[in-house]
């Protein structure tokens, strides 16, 4: 991938691929051969790879018996033949569906060409004869059918279903095909084909549509991508096709890992084509790290042919045919956002309740500082005792102000404890500070104006300490209040700090989730309107750990950076394994324009930033520091819930790395090879 420039997706494991749907015409494979290259040579133009055409798109699915006619037959060989020819000027690898004589035989088939040549031919392993359909009046089933050839466009091409089409060149793949029905079956084609190694699954259907069977498809694609860990495009006939009994939709879609990346419009009456970026390079990470799927595969029985090719990418830039979410924690689709955030508020209710419940314990003590993180674990506590029956006054809430507390602050945080109904208390940590301080001959104690790391762990530490004697003194549990956000850039007090606590139920929730999650229960019903505004000025807060004092505010992003772009960091670093520079690429593709893509609702205009690439390094530079050097924080973190998919920190559950560990390949990585451009 060396030669590729950075802004194209192919340098970072990335493969396009498209489906199409041509407006079909009945029995005539010339002028079907010929739509087949308009749409061919589109995608060419786009950069595609891969692209899939409908089940016997040649002649058409539904023109029953005439499939058996030799005049027919004849011409879709003779089309064939055009299409391989054509296709020498033409990059990608284009499957299209034909009725085909082997052996005396007819079967129903995929032809993938490439190059010039006919690179292998798929017979359809399952065919359907139930209610409307009658495939095995013209077709022999290709089930079993291995090792076979046919003479296709005057050369030999491999033949039956032992197939996998494996691309050479700077950013090798592999593709399976299956056709239409195989895919509805207890044992599609396409897992065999996925153990195998194809990291890309294609299927031509000419599946004709009914009243909700376009959901069951939907789900059907995305269920074998997830299943598979695979990308999953389908193409199903549309206009053109006889409507004689049954009707056609056009429909094709693109599925990678259960998501669903593009689709065409459906019951188009021209030809249509949809086109995405498949990450087939995570696919493999995928495979890599679920390892029932290597188990599985080792048990597969069925030995692979290599259909081989090559295929050389696209010089220069090309935009990346896919959605980044900006926030990988957090979607910008709100049915999506709310069902996130009603799960991951329940699973922090739930998670921290049974610990109560099991500890034997009725209390618990937190400290609230009236900013967004143990604004949002008291409210998770509150409901925690709610769940249990435990009166809400067992809540032992403290505010600690020390010598930066803000009055805004404050006064929030005496707010959101009487709102909540908790018992609360304040407890200036200043004069065990400056004891402390005067014990350790610090400047500050002698009246110089210093304010170094000592002088800010003494005040988190303090505060802990004062945290978890209230908790012995009272027979209570102390509740953490730290997010995932801080315990991956370290951004936390070791111990005797905020890093400690007896249960902490933000520990799996990124600093970019939180402030959703407030959002949620400020308009859940669970709090006041009154409670709700105050959530609000809490949200609108800058981030800070004020300590330090003085008239400017210690802003924690200017220090670890945007928590934006450090949430997208560690999903794609810790979820998935990617190299920096391909991080970099995909934050550049989610960040470089504000106004392209959604925004979760609820995002503040001021935070509706874009970064250029310059940026994204400089962040992630910091981030890959901060992260690798504070695994030792990580590695004795107290319990607490996984929330999201994206994963959490735990040494116990999704994260395990030793505490002496360096960045310094992740760091060479990135600044070998991702390039700032100077235009």
């Amino acid at each position: 991938m060396a030669n590729l420039p950075f802004f194209s997706p192919y340098r970072h494991g990335f493969v396009r691929v498209a489906t199409a749907v041509p407006k079909v015409k009945l029995v005539d494979p010339a002028a079907n051969a010929a739509s087949v290259l308009d749409l061919v040579g589109q995608a060419d133009a786009a950069g595609v790879a891969v692209l899939v055409f409908p089940e016997l798109g040649l002649t058409g699915y539904s023109i029953d018996d005439l499939l058996q006619q030799d005049a027919l037959l004849d011409a879709v060989e003779a089309a064939i033949e055009t299409l391989a020819e054509a296709s020498a000027a033409l990059a990608p690898l284009f499957v299209v569906g034909a009725p085909l004589r082997v052996d005396g035989r007819l079967y129903n088939t995929a032809v993938a060409i490439q190059g010039g040549r006919v690179r292998g031919v798929i017979p359809k392993s399952f065919l359907p004869n139930y209610r409307e359909f009658y495939e095995r009046r013209w077709f022999t089933p290709g089930a079993g059918v291995v090792g076979k050839t046919v003479t296709l466009a005057g050369e030999v091409a491999p033949f039956g279903t032992d197939i996998i089409l494996r691309a050479s060149g700077p950013t090798p793949f592999n593709v399976g095909i299956e056709i239409c029905e195989d895919v509805w079956t207890p044992t599609p084609p396409s897992t065999a084909q996925a153990m195998a190694g194809a990291e890309i699954l294609l299927n031509l259907s000419a599946s004709n549509i009914t009243i909700g069977k376009s959901e069951t498809r939907r789900l059907l694609c995305a269920s074998q991508s997830a299943r598979a860990i695979a990308a999953y495009v389908y193409s199903a006939a549309g206009a053109g096709e006889s409507s004689t009994d049954v009707a056609w939709d056009g429909h094709a879609d693109i599925h990678e890992m259960g998501a669903l990346l593009a689709e065409t419009p459906r019951f188009s009456t021209t030809a249509v084509m949809a086109m995405a970026d498949v990450d087939v390079d995570r696919i493999r990470q995928e495979r890599m790290r679920v390892v029932s799927f290597g188990d599985a595969a080792s048990l597969a029985p069925t030995p692979f042919r290599i259909a081989p090719f090559d295929f050389t990418p696209p010089a220069g830039d090309l935009a990346l045919a896919r959605t980044v979410e900006r926030f990988p924690f957090t979607p910008s689709d709100p049915a999506k956002l709310a069902e996130n955030c009603y799960e991951a508020y329940n699973i922090q209710i739930q998670g921290l309740a049974r610990r109560v419940e099991a500890s034997g314990l009725k209390k618990l003590v937190i400290g609230i500082s009236g900013g967004l993180d143990s604004t949002h674990a008291l409210i998770v506590a509150a409901r925690a005792m709610d769940q249990l029956d435990l009166p809400r006054s067992n809540i032992l809430a403290y505010t600690l102000p020390g010598f930066a507390t803000s009055d805004r602050t404050k006064s929030n945080a005496w707010k959101l404890m009487t709102a909540m109904g908790v018992t609360a208390d304040e407890i200036d940590i200043r004069p065990a500070a400056e004891q402390m301080l005067k014990d350790l001959g610090h400047p500050y104690s002698r009246g110089e104006p210093v304010y170094d790391v000592t002088f800010e762990n003494i005040q988190a530490g303090l505060r802990t300490d004062y945290l978890f004697r209230l908790a012995n003194h009272n027979g209570a549990l102390v509740v953490g209040t730290g997010d995932l956000s801080e315990l991956a850039l370290g951004w936390c007090t070791y111990g005797v700090g905020d890093q400690m606590s007896h249960y902490n139920p933000n520990s799996g929730v990124a600093k970019t989730l939180i402030q959703h999650l407030i959002r949620f229960v400020a308009a859940s019903g669970d709090v006041d309107a009154a409670t709700g505004d105050l959530l609000e000025d809490i949200l609108n807060t800058e981030i800070s750990p004020e300590l330090v004092p003085g008239e400017q505010v210690q802003a924690t992003e200017s220090f670890v950076g945007p928590y934006a772009l450090q949430d997208f960091n560690l999903y794609y670093l810790t979820r998935y394994g990617m190299s920096p520079s391909k991080i970099a690429f995909l934050a550049w593709s989610a960040w470089h324009d504000a106004d392209l893509g959604g925004w979760p609702v609820g995002t503040p205009e001021a935070a509706r930033k874009a970064y250029d690439l310059a940026e994204i390094k400089r962040w992630l530079d910091l981030f890959l520091r901060r992260f690798f050097a504070n695994q030792f924080k990580r590695s004795a973190m107290p319990n607490g819930p996984k929330i999201s998919s994206g994963g959490a920190l735990s040494p116990r559950g999704d994260w395990r790395m030793p505490s002496d560990a360096t960045a310094d390949i992740w760091l060479a990585e990135l600044h070998a090879n991702t390039a700032i451009r100077e235009d």
